[in-house]
C-alpha cells in the first residue's frame, strides 16, 4: 500500500510539473502583457524620422511610434516589443515565415503586395519624390534621363520613375537608403528617389544639413500600411481598431509633429483607416 501511495504521489507531482512547464511555455508566445510574452515587429533600422536604430540600441521614428502604440493596444508593454530589421526586399518573406507578427516599415499598399500579404491601415499618405544636391539643376522627373538614379532593391520607386517618367535614367539599386544617400553625397549618383517622408528624414540629419534638397514632386501616392500574414483577418481588424484610436485620441498627430516637424515636411492629414486596403 505504501508503495502504491508513493507512486500515486510521484505521478501527481510529475503531472503538476508538466502542467507548470506547459503554462510557462505558452506565456512566452504572443500573449500580450497578461501573458508576459514578446511580440516581434518588423521595422527599418536606417530611416531617420521613420525607423532608425540609435547609437544606444534604442529605436526612434514615426513607424516606431505607430508600431509601439498598436502593440500597446494589442496588450504589449514597450518592454515586450522586439523590433526586427526588415528590409524592403524581405518584408513578404518575413511575414510568411512568421519571423514577425506585423510590419510597420514604410510599407506602401499595392495590388501586387496584397497578393502575398494583408494590410491594416493606411496610417500615412506619402508621395514619391527626388532628393538631389542643393545646387542640382534637376527639377522634374524627365531631367533624370541620362542621369544616375538610386533607390533600394525591392522598392517600387526607381522602377516607377524608369517606366513612366525617365526611361533613359541609369538605375542603381542598393540594399539600404543610407547607401543611396552616401552615394549622392559623393557624386556617385545624381538623385535618390523614394517617398518624400523618407527623403525628408535624411535631409534633416545634422551631418547632411544644407547639402540636399527635395525636388518637391508628387510622383505617386504611397499609402503606408501595416503588413500582416496573409489570411490573418483577426489581427488586421485589431490593428485597424488601434490605428483608428491613435488618430482619434491625438496620438497620431503628436507622433507626426515629433518625427517630421524638424524636417519641415509637408505631411498629409491622416488617411481614412481601411479606405484602400481591400
Amino acid at each position: 500500500m505504501k508503495f502504491r501511495k508513493a507512486a500515486a504521489v510521484s505521478a501527481a507531482v510529475l503531472a503538476l510539473a508538466a502542467t507548470a512547464t506547459a503554462c510557462g511555455s505558452s506565456d512566452k508566445n504572443d500573449n500580450g502583457s497578461s501573458g508576459g510574452g514578446k511580440i516581434k515587429i518588423g521595422i527599418k533600422y536606417d530611416q531617420p524620422g521613420l525607423g532608425l536604430q540609435q547609437p544606444d540600441g534604442s529605436f526612434a521614428g514615426f513607424d516606431v511610434d505607430v508600431a509601439t502604440y498598436v502593440a500597446g493596444q494589442l496588450g504589449y508593454k514597450p518592454s515586450q516589443i522586439q523590433f526586427i530589421q526588415t528590409k524592403s526586399a524581405d518584408r513578404e518573406n518575413a511575414l510568411a515565415r512568421g519571423d514577425v507578427k506585423f510590419i510597420a516599415a514604410t510599407y506602401s499598399i499595392t495590388d501586387e503586395r496584397k497578393q502575398k500579404v494583408d494590410f491594416a491601415g493606411p496610417y500615412l499618405l506619402a508621395h514619391q519624390d527626388l532628393l538631389v544636391k542643393a545646387d542640382s539643376k534637376i527639377a522634374k522627373g524627365t531631367d533624370l534621363n541620362g542621369k544616375k538614379l538610386c533607390s533600394v532593391t525591392g522598392s517600387t520607386s526607381a522602377q516607377n520613375v524608369h517606366d513612366t517618367i525617365a526611361p533613359k535614367a541609369n538605375l542603381k539599386e542598393y540594399s539600404g537608403y543610407s547607401e543611396c544617400i552616401a552615394a549622392l553625397q559623393s557624386g556617385a549618383v545624381d538623385a535618390v528617389t523614394t517617398d518624400d517622408s523618407i527623403l525628408a528624414g535624411f535631409a534633416s540629419q545634422d551631418k547632411y544639413k544644407g547639402q540636399f534638397k527635395l525636388a518637391g514632386l508628387k510622383l505617386s501616392n504611397e499609402n503606408y500600411g501595416i503588413g500582416v500574414k496573409k489570411g490573418d483577418a483577426a489581427l488586421e481588424k485589431k490593428i485597424n481598431t488601434a490605428l483608428e484610436k491613435m488618430v482619434s485620441d491625438g496620438s497620431w498627430q503628436k507622433a507626426v509633429t515629433k518625427n517630421f516637424g524638424p524636417a519641415k515636411y509637408q505631411y498629409e492629414q491622416a488617411p481614412k483607416i481601411g479606405a484602400i486596403v481591400k
